[in-house]
């Protein structure tokens, strides 16, 4: 007899896929530009204007998105921020100017910006709270591989069609998605049609709090009090995974020697191993759960081991006289970093539960903050010093102190919804003497 897929496992495979999808979205630029720049004639400073203008608004609307799920429900709120960014992606294979390219740009960071955060949200009471780790550190493992895929998938994209086809194609692609987002996706299991009493007494068991259709104000003195430590250890993962993502190649190039086809091929190896430490680090904080009880030990530990792992891997890169030995424990430091990924992501709902978007959102202000200032920083400090080593130095002390910060977090201090009063339980005031 075939075995019936349970509601919460296909909400999260639709959430794999968001994933997978924003995460092209967002890099195709970088594999398209070239094309772009001889067509319209761009410069490398207007090109390099057209890279930034995405992180900006996707900072931005970090805690905005974040909050608007909490207020008005991640089904709404994700619909319309996957319309902004698929109709962004399809009419950048449209433009005709350089202001036309960044106000898409501008568009793309505005409609992706939230979707994490919200998508975080959508989490709260779908997924089993031994489950959490788990959801966070698959979908993001698919974030990573959506960004290792793009570059052969749009070059192919490119070389039957052209560049602005590539646009369009993975355009539709995003709105798709959307369509299959609103079919499937409800606020919350006891909404969902499809869910049966068992499933949902799978999705609740050890649970204490209950989805609440009064949202009420949001407790911002609160969360800010519970999440600021978590930001700040994100914006120490946040800063050294900018790194990676954005000088890995031109590190391999220019300081270890590696032509053109090797440093396609060993700036996969680190990303490849990110996409298993994603999914690991979620697996491992979930299982210590299970098996302890203890919430604190099963995020707090991963937490530490990830960011001293990535630490221990970085030093010795820096002065690694091979070549392939540089790679190896680049790679290393890379799976090490990951781990960490899943358990930053399931802290704010831990931490705020009915408000993790906002929570989300604050905490994943680190990670946009450290985009805007990370790539800079090392490319200023490369070009003043002539080597890499100062930078990753700084990138290792970062990832230091970060360990440190994460022994400070305490996921059992959760931010609770104020019970409301009813009105006839309000306290009359008190009679004057006559």
């Amino acid at each position: 007899m075939q075995r019936r897929v349970k509601t919460h496992h296909m909400i999260l495979g639709v959430m794999c896929l968001m994933y997978f999808i924003a995460y092209i979205d967002r890099v195709n630029m970088s594999v398209a530009a070239p094309m772009i720049k001889e067509e319209m004639g761009l410069s490398t400073l207007q090109l390099g204007l057209v890279f930034s203008a995405f992180a900006y608004p996707y900072a931005a609307m970090q805690i905005v998105g974040g909050w608007l799920a909490d207020r008005f429900g991640p089904h709404k709120v994700l619909v319309v921020l996957s319309l902004i960014w698929g109709t962004a992606t399809l009419l950048t294979g449209f433009v005709g100017s350089l202001v036309s390219l960044l106000v898409l740009r501008l568009a793309l960071g505005l409609g992706e910006g939230g979707a994490f955060p919200t998508a975080t949200r959508a989490f709260t009471y779908w997924i089993p709270l031994t489950q959490r780790g788990f959801a966070q550190g698959i979908t993001h493992s698919f974030s990573r591989l959506g960004g290792a895929v793009t570059p052969p998938l749009v070059i192919v994209i490119i070389a039957l069609a052209g560049w602005r086809e590539s646009f369009i194609v993975l355009g539709v692609v995003s709105l798709g998605w959307t369509v299959l987002y609103w079919l499937t996706f409800r606020d919350t299991p006891q909404q969902h049609p499809r869910v049966t009493p068992q499933e949902l007494a799978e999705i609740n068991e050890g649970r204490t709090d209950k989805p609440k259709e009064d949202k009420g104000p949001t407790p911002w003195k609160r969360l800010i009090g519970g999440m600021w430590k978590v930001t700040l250890v994100d914006f120490c993962y946040g800063w050294t995974l900018w790194v990676f993502l954005t000088w890995l190649p031109s590190y391999l190039k220019d300081a270890r020697g590696f032509n053109l086809k090797e440093m396609a091929l060993y700036t996969a190896l680190p990303l490849l191993a990110g996409v298993v430490g994603d999914t690991l680090g979620g697996i491992i904080s979930d299982k210590l759960l299970k098996r302890t009880g203890n919430l604190r030990f099963a995020r707090i530990s991963v937490l530490v081991f990830g960011m001293v792992g990535a630490l221990v891997f970085m030093v010795p890169m820096i002065s690694a006289e091979n070549a392939m030995t540089a790679v190896l424990l680049l790679s290393a430091s890379f799976f090490c970093l990951e781990l960490t990924n899943a358990v930053l992501w399931s802290l704010p709902i831990d931490i705020a539960g009915d408000y993790a978007g906002t929570a989300s959102g604050m905490m994943n202000t680190g990670f946009g903050v450290a985009g805007m200032i990370s790539p800079v920083v090392f490319g200023y400090l490369i070009q003043t010093t002539g080597s890499y080593t100062l930078p990753f130095m700084i990138s290792a002390g970062l990832l230091g102190l970060g360990a440190v910060m994460a022994l400070f977090i305490n996921p059992t201090q959760t931010v609770k919804r104020p019970p409301r009063v009813a009105p006839d339980a309000m306290p009359l005031p008190s009679a004057g003497i006559a």
